[in-house]
């Protein structure tokens, strides 16, 4: 199976620029209720994951924390406390699988590092229920 036919293509995916301000993702999380969104450079290579778990330890452990400091600290700067593994599109759908267990998605890369898309959890469980009623 070419796991490219997995893939939700990144024009159709939540993500953040990796010097996005806090407050900035903070609204971007609340609008979209997303809890772990890739983030990437300005080329467009995957960096690594940002979760509002992230976000929330950064403020607890910044206790004169308001909106002011939001606007000017960005991202980059939070402590990634379990950043989702990237994988290459030429991975195996064995290799997706077995990332799946500890990620709801994969961000996925091209041979440049470039974010290109995820493959998500609910995809791989609607591919093998689909392979299931074919038995």
């Amino acid at each position: 199976m070419n796991i490219i036919t997995l893939l939700t293509p990144k024009e159709k995916t939540f993500f953040l620029d990796s010097h996005a301000t806090i407050r900035q993702a903070l609204e971007k999380y609340d609008y979209h209720k997303f809890t772990v969104v890739p983030l990437i450079d300005k080329e467009g290579h995957y960096v690594t994951t940002l979760s509002e778990g992230d976000i929330l330890r950064y403020i607890k452990n910044n206790c004169n924390f308001d909106l002011e400091i939001a606007e000017s600290q960005t991202v980059d700067l939070i402590e990634k406390y379990r950043p989702y593994k990237a994988l290459d599109i030429s991975s195996s759908i064995r290799d997706v699988i077995k990332l799946l267990y500890e990620q709801n998605f994969i961000p996925m890369i091209d041979d440049r590092g470039m974010y290109i898309g995820i493959i998500k959890r609910k995809g791989i469980i609607q591919y093998l229920n689909e392979k299931i009623k074919k038995l």
